[in-house]
């Protein structure tokens, strides 16, 4: 039996499917898709997909991100419809679906690369909008390359505790540490509209950073966040971006372990899940044309803390999409006080 879900009706009479109404289904009841949102072929369109791809074959240490994205969907259930940090409701305003998984070889990374990016492209055939959710970073490099093919040279902003610019690993050049050199040298990102967020941890030597640099990436390491602040955090991105069409790749290694225990190569001295959350925040209005949440490994992770941590970062970014480039970037991009919350979400 299909459970009850809640539908809005937009002011020019479309209807979109939103998630399961938990005031009369418990939220643990059912299947989980991401935010219990109607799947694809439950709709008509969908603006905006949420899909899984669960690949890990490039992993450089720890395994099992091909675990995360049902981990995430799980510790989904307990989102809610109206998301008050920005006074959106992104399931309201834009359809939204789970289109369920992308599947890659797990034996052979080149025809898994091949596989992701072809399925891709077929999702973002209607004009949909691909939030990703790993998986290990390689699947990074097809969504990109599939961004690529629409939209062409793409700005990009890469939340990582690592460069993931190195070369190759045993002479492989596909593999979670390469995605956004490969990406370089393919010509997919706007030089001038790249960088790194929350870089830190040991390097291999200066080489790393001085060729990270040449691919004309910048660093906003997360001591820089610490000793800055959100605030001028967010207007060093936006004024690095402008106007471009924009990827958003976030590892949730970019959390510190205290707040993302559940991922494959952990680094001290990371950022909390309120600062990533309010930086993403303050994209509001960015061209945000396609998004990967990746590296999220549950074998690891504990109470759910990283899965609920990166179903929030989604949830989030779908909200960046449903905005729009057209949202006044003045809006309550750092989230609402305490008492317009009381208010209730209106």
């Amino acid at each position: 039996m299909e459970p009850e879900r809640i539908v809005e009706t937009t002011a020019d009479g479309q209807e979109r499917v939103g998630p399961v109404n938990a005031a009369l289904t418990p939220r643990w009841v059912g299947p989980a898709t991401f935010a219990r949102l109607p799947r694809t072929d439950q709709v008509e369109h969908t603006d905006i997909a949420v899909v899984g791809i669960p690949f890990d074959s490039g992993v450089s240490y720890r395994s099992g991100a091909r675990f995360g994205p049902n981990h995430v969907r799980e510790s989904s259930r307990l989102l809610r419809p109206y998301n008050p940090a920005q006074n959106h409701s992104p399931f309201a305003h834009l359809q939204v679906a789970d289109a369920g998984d992308l599947v890659g070889n797990p034996f052979d990374i080149k025809d898994a690369i091949t596989a992701i990016e072809t399925g891709a492209l077929e999702l973002m055939g209607s004009d949909t909008k691909i939030v990703a959710i790993g998986g290990d970073h390689t699947i990074a490099l097809p969504l990109m390359r599939a961004a690529h093919s629409r939209h062409g040279k793409i700005a990009l902003l890469h939340f990582d505790a690592h460069l993931d610019t190195w070369d190759t690993y045993f002479g492989a050049e596909f593999t979670h540490g390469t995605p956004f050199r490969r990406a370089f040298e393919e010509g997919i990102i706007d030089t001038d509209a790249v960088m790194h967020v929350g870089t830190r941890g040991p390097l291999y030597g200066t080489q790393d950073l001085e060729d990270d640099s040449s691919f004309g990436f910048e660093i906003v390491s997360s001591a820089d966040v610490m000793r800055s602040g959100v605030d001028a955090v967010v207007q060093t991105l936006r004024e690095r971006v402008g106007d471009r069409p924009l990827y958003i790749s976030l590892d949730i290694d970019v959390l510190d372990p205290a707040h993302a225990p559940g991922t494959g190569t952990p680094e001290a001295g990371g950022m909390t899940s309120r600062e990533v959350l309010e930086i993403l925040r303050g994209l509001r209005g960015l061209d945000v044309i396609a998004c990967d949440v990746v590296e999220v490994a549950p074998a690891y992770d504990h109470a759910e803390i990283t899965g609920i941590a990166a179903a929030h970062v989604v949830y989030d970014l779908i909200t960046l999409i449903s905005l729009g480039p057209d949202a006044a970037a003045d809006g309550p991009a750092y989230g609402i006080s305490g008492a317009q919350y009381g208010e209730g979400a209106k």
